[in-house]
């Protein structure tokens, strides 16, 4: 197989190195560099230091293609254009046209603040200076994306905003240096496999028992929230061996199996209870309404998705859910009575099909020998009957809120597809 053309991927910001914000560019550029048939071989974060980010080009630039993320703006920590220009031994000129499309954009922003306009001049004719050769891909904001072509490589440099990284992206594409150097990639297929309730070593055993990776086809194992997914990065010619491939690996661990493409559970669960015409609503107490945020999140979901009651307190258990003072006496809110009466509340009240309820000790504190800090009960409902599940997992709260919600809605997709495996 012939190899990918590299591509690397530069993000700049102190902030990102700090730890102050979580990098959202790189993962989304290396996954679309990916899709177009380059080989995203690394993702360097670095400050706004000149040393560090000239160090980070310099590398960047030996790749065919070397995409960089921030430092466009007006300040004088905004330092990209300036040291990619250098790296690539090319000259800085002001750009009059680029010049005068962002001076209107400042001009205008000027005006509306009741500041003068010579305050933003400078930062101006910084943005509107690119390096001999560079071409303009507009501006997001006040910050122009730049194409850079090198002698059968090209650079990239593109706003932080992640908004305006993505809406200057596909430009960046439609460039003759770069459909020049999409002539030279072949983009793979990528097949993700999404399995619930198996472990990570156990996945990893069945596809080293199944001969492991074929010629062109490359299987990444990775635990993303609380879930295994197996991606297989198929190149041309190689679609035989990833079926064959499937086939050796699939059938010990296929009762795990919830998902062949990229959609969440939520996605799922949706789709299962269209295809009945089911609807859906929740009651969730330690998770504090993440369940509904999940579903909610996924375009269109008005149509499965009627509403969800937080009932934090006892109080708001007995009263908007119906859960009996009885059963709080008796067991606990935490406790798998509660937890099937939550669901039934909601089901009734709220006037759905198909119910799942949560319940639990998130932590840190209000933990006890009986009742520990990770202690979880859930409950889904529907026409078909009913499901239930326990866990205890200590961890954070987070950590513990944030599985419990996934678990909830593994539940309802057992539910719903009536499958034999109930564990968590």
């Amino acid at each position: 197989m012939t190899p990918r053309p590299r591509a690397v991927v530069v993000v700049t910001g102190s902030e990102l190195v700090r730890g102050e914000r979580t990098d959202l560019n790189g993962p989304f550029l290396a996954r679309e560099l990916l899709s177009h048939g380059f080989e995203p071989a690394r993702i360097v974060i670095v400050g706004d230091g000149e040393e560090e980010l000239a160090d980070a080009l310099r590398e960047g630039l030996e790749a065919e293609v070397c995409v960089v993320s921030g430092g466009l703006g007006p300040t004088h920590d905004d330092r990209t254009i300036e040291l990619l220009a250098r790296a690539a031994g090319r000259e800085l000129h002001l750009d009059p046209r680029l010049e005068e499309e962002i001076g209107g954009v400042s001009r205008r922003f000027a005006e509306r603040m009741g500041r003068p306009y010579t305050d933003f001049e400078s930062g101006v004719q910084k943005q509107a200076t690119l390096p001999e050769g560079a071409l303009s891909l507009g501006l997001a904001g006040t910050a122009p994306g730049v194409v850079l072509a090198l002698d059968g490589r090209i650079a990239v440099a593109l706003p932080g905003p992640p908004g305006e990284l993505q809406r200057l992206w596909p430009r960046a594409l439609e460039t003759e240096p770069f459909r020049r150097m999409l002539e030279r990639a072949r983009p793979p297929e990528r097949r993700v496999l999404r399995f619930y309730g198996a472990s990570e070593s156990a996945i990893a055993k069945a596809l080293a028992d199944a001969g492991g990776e074929a010629p062109g086809v490359e299987a990444t194992i990775c635990a993303r929230d609380f879930e295994i997914h197996v991606d297989l990065v198929v190149d041309p010619g190689a679609e035989g061996g990833a079926d064959e491939l499937e086939r050796a690996f699939l059938p010990p661990i296929e009762r795990y199996l919830f998902s062949r493409d990229e959609r969440p559970v939520e996605e799922v669960v949706l789709g299962l209870c269209r295809e009945r015409r089911l609807t859906l609503a929740t009651a969730e107490s330690c998770t504090g309404g993440l369940v509904a945020a999940r579903l909610t999140s996924v375009p269109g979901s008005s149509d499965v998705f009627v509403g969800g009651v937080v009932a934090y307190s006892n109080d708001v258990k007995r009263r908007e859910l119906g859960v009996s003072e009885e059963t709080l006496e008796a067991h606990g809110a935490v406790s798998e009575e509660a937890a099937a009466a939550m669901a039934e509340g909601a089901r009734e009240r709220l006037g759905v099909d198909v119910a799942v309820s949560v319940t639990g000790v998130a932590g840190p504190g209000g933990g006890t020998e009986a009742k520990p800090v990770g202690l979880v009960h859930l409950h889904a409902v529907g026409p078909d009957g009913a499901r239930s599940v326990s866990f205890s997992v200590p961890s954070d709260r987070e950590s513990i809120r944030r599985r419990a919600a996934i678990a909830a809605l593994h539940l309802v997709r057992r539910l719903l597809a009536q499958s034999r495996d109930s564990r968590v």
